[in-house]
């Protein structure tokens, strides 16, 4: 089957250090007809300046990954959207792959799993629990490059203007048009949040977090907590 035209958003804020390679690492889906789009949010590093020199369009959005996102899918062209943080790493053929997911029309959005890398071997298993627990509350997070077709996206009115749990929240008002498509194709996220801040210090801050929204907690209150 051959590929959906696509979009891919990036959204970033100070991400110099590594948007280089990652936007090398779309280089073959680029040169497959993918847009890539790169979603600025103020960055006061070089990130802009290596966006444009790495062929991506370059977008400028206020701060907030919601925001950056939506801003970014204004500008797409494709009729599929996928939203990807700097910091993780597509399967080689994931065009082909969401092309075969969406597909039919019975499922309008999906993401892959993940692989989270790093040193603690801790993470593994909290890859296979997030990516289990995805797949039974069809509730994805930005790690697994969530995907939509532009009709889902435009249907729910994009991502909630929120600081923190946009990605939950998303995963919520796609789930009232289709249940997702949740590939088993995985990509590659960094593990740095949970080595930098201690690996069962950022689970058990995830778990109070989602645990305090679903019970209503303002998301920015919830952000000041995560920062």
């Amino acid at each position: 089957m051959a590929p959906l035209h696509l979009s891919v958003v990036l959204p970033v804020l100070n991400e110099a250090a590594g948007l280089g390679a990652a936007l090398q690492a779309l280089a073959a889906l680029r040169a497959r007809g993918a847009e890539i789009i790169v979603a600025d949010g103020g960055s006061s590093d070089h990130s802009a300046a290596l966006a444009q020199a790495g062929g991506a369009l370059l977008v400028h959005a206020p701060r907030g990954r919601a925001l950056q996102m939506n801003a970014g899918a204004v500008q797409a062209c494709a009729e599929v959207l996928l939203f990807l943080h700097a910091d993780t790493r597509l399967p080689a053929d994931a065009d082909a792959l969401i092309s075969e997911a969406l597909a039919g029309g019975s499922r309008v959005w999906g993401r892959f799993d993940v692989a989270i890398t790093g040193r603690p071997r801790m993470l593994r298993l909290i890859a296979a629990l997030m990516n289990l627990r995805s797949r039974l509350t069809g509730i994805a997070t930005g790690d697994q490059a969530m995907f939509m077709s532009r009709a889902a996206f435009e249907a729910v009115g994009g991502f909630p203007a929120q600081p923190l749990m946009e990605d939950i929240e998303m995963s919520r008002r796609l789930l009232t048009l289709s249940r997702p498509a949740c590939l088993r194709a995985k990509v590659q996220t960094s593990g740095r949040r949970w080595e930098s801040r201690g690996v069962w210090r950022t689970v058990l801050l995830m778990w109070r977090l989602r645990f305090a929204y679903w019970r209503g907690a303002a998301p920015e209150r919830l952000a000041e907590l995560y920062r």
